[in-house]
């Protein structure tokens, strides 16, 4: 019984910044709601391992990222019919970001999203990442600079061009 009180007592404190990490994985609040319940399912099997070690949290991130990295293999073929309504991203969205990034980010493949936020959301290192997903880091590293170029083209396309004065 303790542990299940302390278990929904992490959820309580943490299940609103897993939600936020799950959108910014994803790009999508319906996937991130997903990935948020199916990690803190697979959390609840392994926590009386887990609430014993110091980040419980950032093992549930860890989760997080490789089911979203799995999601992504399962449905590279699938395509999909029909579009979904337009849902207001207010609720997941910090209230100053740019919309412009996040829509950018939503249009780069998935591993390369999912490094840049490993990088530069969570702030890990290329090691880090490279073990979080599973692949090398020579691959972290090609995943980010192609995912930033991109990022760097849709930002050029979006800033009117500077004029030098005369």
């Amino acid at each position: 019984m303790e542990e299940d009180s302390r278990f929904v007592e992490f959820v309580a404190e943490r299940a609103d910044a897993l939600l936020r990490y799950g959108y910014a994985l994803s790009g999508n609040p319906h996937d991130a709601a997903d990935l948020t319940q199916e990690a803190l399912i697979k959390l609840h099997r392994a926590w009386p391992g887990v609430r014993h070690k110091d980040d419980p949290e950032g093992y549930t991130k860890a989760i997080m990222a490789r089911l979203h990295i799995s999601t992504w293999r399962r449905r590279r073929r699938e395509h999909l019919a029909w579009d979904l309504p337009e849902i207001p991203l207010e609720d997941v969205l910090p209230s100053d970001a740019d919309r412009s990034l996040w829509h950018a980010l939503e249009g780069l493949p998935r591993k390369q999203r999912a490094v840049l936020v490993l990088r530069f959301y969570e702030q890990l290192s290329d090691a880090e990442i490279a073990e979080t997903l599973g692949i090398s880091r020579g691959t972290v590293r090609s995943h980010a600079s192609h995912g930033l170029g991109k990022l760097r083209s849709v930002s050029d396309r979006l800033t009117p061009a500077r004029r030098s004065a005369p």
